[in-house]
């Protein structure tokens, strides 16, 4: 009968160690609902004209189009600086291509 009891230590073992696995568990979590890459077939996409690489922009059907204009530099694009690609306000839960661009394209502030 006494090999069925929890002890006071054992239990204060057990949970401590659900305690520790509390912030991994809360990464993986994280890490699994990272934002996917924003495909140019997904419709939001082609409604505004992105494309994933800015050179191939059309400035016939896109005249706001500006060479050098890539969401790395647009206002939007909420992207670390210099990384490849990134979150975009225009676009929720996805990322973009920095050297991307679509017709929402806005200068950052200075």
């Amino acid at each position: 009968m006494n090999e069925d009891r929890i002890t006071r230590r054992g239990l204060l073992k057990g949970a401590l160690a659900g305690l520790a696995a509390v912030p991994a568990a809360s990464l993986l979590a994280r890490e699994a609902h990272a934002a996917e890459a924003l495909s140019e077939e997904d419709a939001a996409a082609k409604s505004l004209g992105y494309v994933t690489d800015a050179r191939r922009v059309d400035p016939k059907t896109n005249p706001s189009y500006k060479a050098g204009q890539t969401c790395a530099n647009c206002f939007q694009y909420t992207g670390a600086p210099g990384s490849a690609e990134g979150p975009c306000r225009i676009f929720p839960n996805k990322t973009v291509k920095a050297a991307g661009w679509c017709k929402v394209w806005v200068p950052q502030q200075s």
